[in-house]
C-alpha cells in the first residue's frame, strides 16, 4: 500500500513537471539546466522533468505602474512635486527576463529622471498648459532607453503638478494683484465710455436743438413769405377789382367820397395826437403881431440894463 502510494505520488510529481499550461495573458521563459531554451506562449506545453524549469513569467497584458511623486525644477527655477502613471508592456519575454534585473523599478527610476529632465525645460506656467506635450516627451525618451529591456512604454499621464507652498502664496498673490488690475482697468473703461456717450448725448443734443432752430426760421420765413405772397396776391386782387368798380357808373364818385372819408379820418387823429391849435386865420395873425411886439420889448429892456 505505502509502495502504492509513492507510485502514484512519483507519476503525479512527474507529469506536474512534464505539462505545462500557460494561461493567456502570461508568457513563461524555459531553461533546460540553467540555460535559457524558449519562449513559451500560452497554451499546452511538454517539458522535460528535471531537465526543464519555468524561470520566468511575464505579464503580457498593459501594466499600469504608479509613479513616485517628486521634486523637481522648473525653468524659472520653482520647485514643484510631480507624480504620474506609465502604460507599458511586454514584448520581449527573453529581454525582459535577461535584458534587465527587474523592469518594473527600473520603468519607475527611468520615469522619475526623464520626468525630471522634461520639467527643467518648461516654466512653471508651462508645466501646466503643455501637460500633453509633456507627456509625449517623457514616453519618447523612456521608450528610447527601454527598447533593449523588451518592454514597450504606450503612454504617460502627469497625475499632479503641486507646487511649494510659497509659490502657491506668491501665485494668490500674483492672481489677486492681477484681479485688481483687470477691476481697475474695467472700472475706467466704463467710466471712459460712459464719458463718450454722456458728451456724444450733449453732441447729439446740441444738433437736434440747432437743427430745430434752423427747421423753426425756415419755417417762419416761409410762412412771411407766403404771408407777403397771400397779402400781395390780395392787394393785387383787391386793386383789379376796385379798377373794375371805378370802370362802372358812379364808381369814380363813390371813389372820390372814400378819399375824402379816409383823409378825414386821418386829420382827425393828428389833431387828437398832436399839440396843434386851430383858429381862424385872422385871430392867428393877430396873435403872431402881439406875440412880435412882445419880444421886441423884452430886447429894448435888455438893451437899456
Amino acid at each position: 500500500m505505502a509502495f502504492f502510494t509513492f507510485t502514484l505520488l512519483a507519476i503525479l510529481f512527474i507529469l506536474y513537471n512534464l505539462v505545462l499550461i500557460v494561461p493567456m495573458r502570461e508568457v513563461c521563459v524555459i531553461e533546460r539546466l540553467g540555460k535559457f531554451r524558449a519562449v513559451l506562449e500560452p497554451g499546452f506545453h511538454i517539458l522535460i522533468p528535471f531537465f526543464d524549469r519555468v524561470a520566468y513569467r511575464h505579464e503580457i497584458r498593459e501594466q499600469c505602474i504608479n509613479i513616485p511623486p517628486q521634486n523637481c525644477i522648473s525653468r524659472d527655477n520653482i520647485q514643484i512635486e510631480v507624480d504620474g502613471l506609465v502604460y507599458l508592456k511586454v514584448m520581449d519575454g527573453h529581454k525582459a527576463s535577461y535584458g534587465i534585473e527587474d523592469y518594473h523599478r527600473a520603468a519607475i527610476n527611468l520615469a522619475q529622471t526623464t520626468m525630471r529632465s522634461e520639467v527643467g525645460k518648461l516654466s512653471l506656467s508651462q508645466t501646466f498648459s503643455e501637460r500633453e506635450n509633456l507627456n509625449e516627451g517623457i514616453v519618447r525618451e523612456i521608450d528610447l532607453a527601454s527598447e533593449p529591456w523588451g518592454i514597450k512604454v504606450l503612454r504617460y499621464e502627469i497625475m499632479n503638478i503641486t507646487p511649494s507652498r510659497n509659490v502657491i502664496n506668491t501665485l494668490e498673490k500674483q492672481m489677486e494683484a492681477e484681479r485688481e488690475k483687470r477691476a481697475e482697468i474695467t472700472l475706467a473703461t466704463a467710466e471712459k465710455e460712459a464719458t463718450i456717450n454722456l458728451s456724444m448725448g450733449e453732441r447729439q443734443e446740441a444738433i437736434n436743438l440747432s437743427e430745430g432752430e434752423k427747421q423753426k426760421r425756415i419755417n417762419e420765413a416761409e410762412g412771411r413769405a407766403r404771408e407777403i405772397s397771400l397779402v400781395a396776391e390780395a392787394t393785387a386782387e383787391g386793386v383789379k377789382l376796385l379798377s373794375r368798380a371805378i370802370n362802372k357808373p358812379g364808381g369814380n364818385d363813390a371813389m372820390k367820397l372814400r378819399l375824402l372819408e379816409s383823409f378825414i379820418g386821418q386829420v382827425r387823429n393828428i389833431f387828437k395826437s398832436a399839440e396843434v391849435s386851430v383858429v381862424p386865420v385872422e385871430l392867428a395873425r393877430m396873435q403872431a403881431f402881439f406875440a412880435g411886439i412882445e419880444q421886441v420889448a423884452e430886447g429894448a429892456q435888455g438893451g437899456r440894463s
